[in-house]
């Protein structure tokens, strides 16, 4: 099994490239999003670190974002217990499709939190500033503070894109990325 790590900037793209490659994906923003709503496990993990911001099921973005703005330390306490899910939820999506030629993992913090392995191909999705801005400020819960606290525990995108085997320019169109994946999968393929 071939497996696409997807790197990039915050709103660079990653999950539309990824959805693109037209193989199973994991997405991790959507399985944080569903722990946040189904898991009572994480709720009651997160309420026994954090009760001032914690103290309802399901837990809301709001309850999230005010606890990552309520102090610095918070943001990785939040962190150390949901990427512990989520790196069994990866491993549990890995064997489901241990028979597919190949996955796409679409992990923010995939090399922050090694999830990476050595034989993984990287595949770092390039925008430009500007249009990652207004993409952002579009987004109903867009928040700069929050998204200053990301990019702050993230590694330099320079080094991102040093690590990656292959780099992705998206302007935002169908076409450009399409033509990418496809060099790449033949790449893969030879």
């Amino acid at each position: 099994m071939i497996r696409i790590g997807i790197l990039g900037d915050i709103g660079s793209g990653k999950s539309y490239v990824a959805k693109k490659f037209g193989y199973p994906v994991f997405n991790a923003d959507y399985e944080v999003g569903k722990l946040y709503q189904k898991d009572k496990k994480v709720f009651k993990k997160l309420n026994k670190i954090l009760p001032k911001y914690f103290n309802s099921f399901p837990i809301n973005k709001k309850e999230v974002s005010n606890a990552i703005l309520g102090s610095k330390k918070n943001l990785n306490k939040i962190i150390n217990i949901v990427h512990l899910e989520i790196r069994k939820k990866t491993n549990i999506f890995l064997k489901k499709h241990k028979n597919k030629k190949i996955v796409v993992l679409d992990i923010p913090l995939l090399l922050e939190n090694k999830i990476n392995k050595k034989g993984d191909i990287l595949v770092f999705v390039q925008s430009k500033k500007s249009d990652i801005s207004k993409k952002l400020k579009k987004r109903n819960n867009f928040n700069k503070e929050i998204f200053d606290k990301f990019k702050d525990i993230q590694l330099p995108l320079e080094y991102k894109k040093n690590k990656s085997q292959f780099i992705i320019k998206n302007n935002f169109t169908n076409k450009p990325v399409n033509m990418a994946i496809k060099e790449i999968l033949k790449e893969l393929y030879k």
